[in-house]
């Protein structure tokens, strides 16, 4: 048309062809071993989980990419339902996406599941749950197949004191006594909706499992609640203690820290999937 610069068309396709690709955000759940890893987070010169899944996504994705996780597990703790994130603008189908990601990941390490969730799924700050499981065998032999991921306590404990003195810790409590360190200002609050002492999972009476539900944990939180248990039931404290050892709230007054090699990240509940949480985010 008369007046009309050839010249903008070519401008505006070439301003258009610039334009950002849309980022999808794909949810993974994660389960691994955590014997040979150095916890969780990325840490210069170790082996980490978190390391192994950003190297794993980068092949897959070709170029670098950030697996931001929801929660943190220390060295030698494992995971049957840890849950990561990433971000990316790849066309990689959401269905085969696991897939590919296990190919690049070491055999103590796999990727269960992974899908597209919305543009505001926070990761960390829309968790509401989460579940950990302590596991103790108390046979007198070590059970070699499952020596990783248990403490082998061979002895007797009492699994009605344990069951008791785990009734004092459900509902919202300070927990500083259960906490292994505590930045300044931090708060320590936290809600436990169950812990629950059960014996003979899988068949096996000398197998002792402690499944604790919280809106979060402190560090060493489950660990710490963990030995605690178990100083009560071999008959170090009576159960009523339990409540003495949260209102002292020192970290001297609780029991041992149990070793790393029997917890496991069982699962994570976000605030979409918690019907009880309506739309109000836990940032605890």
């Amino acid at each position: 048309m008369p007046g009309m610069d050839s010249r903008e068309e070519p401008a505006t396709a070439t301003k258009e062809s610039r334009a950002e690709p849309l980022r999808r955000k794909i949810k993974l759940v994660i389960a691994y071993d955590g014997t040979d890893y150095h916890g969780w987070q990325i840490q210069p010169g170790f082996r980490t989980v978190q390391g192994m899944l950003c190297e794993a996504a980068a092949a897959v994705l070709h170029g670098p990419t950030h697996v931001q996780g929801a929660g943190r597990t220390d060295a030698g703790v494992h995971a049957q339902g840890q849950v990561g994130l990433i971000e990316t603008a790849q066309p990689i189908p959401t269905e085969y996406f696991h897939l590919a990601l296990n190919d690049h990941l070491p055999q103590d390490i796999v990727v269960l599941s992974a899908r597209e969730v919305g543009p505001d799924f926070d990761v960390m700050a829309d968790v509401t749950r989460k579940v950990y499981r302590y596991t103790i065998y108390t046979g007198r032999l070590r059970p070699v197949r499952q020596i990783r991921f248990c403490w082998h306590f061979p002895g007797a404990l009492s699994v009605e004191a344990m069951q008791a003195a785990a009734r004092h810790l459900v509902g919202t409590h300070d927990f500083r006594s259960f906490a292994a360190a505590v930045e300044e200002g931090q708060a320590t609050v936290r809600t436990l909706f169950r812990c629950e002492v059960t014996q003979g999972g899988a068949g096996e009476c000398d197998r002792i499992a402690i499944d604790m539900e919280g809106s979060g944990f402190l560090h060493h939180m489950a660990r710490l609640i963990a030995g605690t248990l178990i100083d009560i039931g071999r008959g170090h404290w009576p159960p009523e203690h339990m409540a003495d050892i949260l209102a002292a709230r020192h970290r001297a007054a609780a029991g041992h820290l149990a070793p790393a090699g029997g917890l496991s990240l069982e699962w994570i509940k976000f605030r979409r999937d918690d019907p009880a949480c309506g739309l109000a985010r836990d940032r605890s």
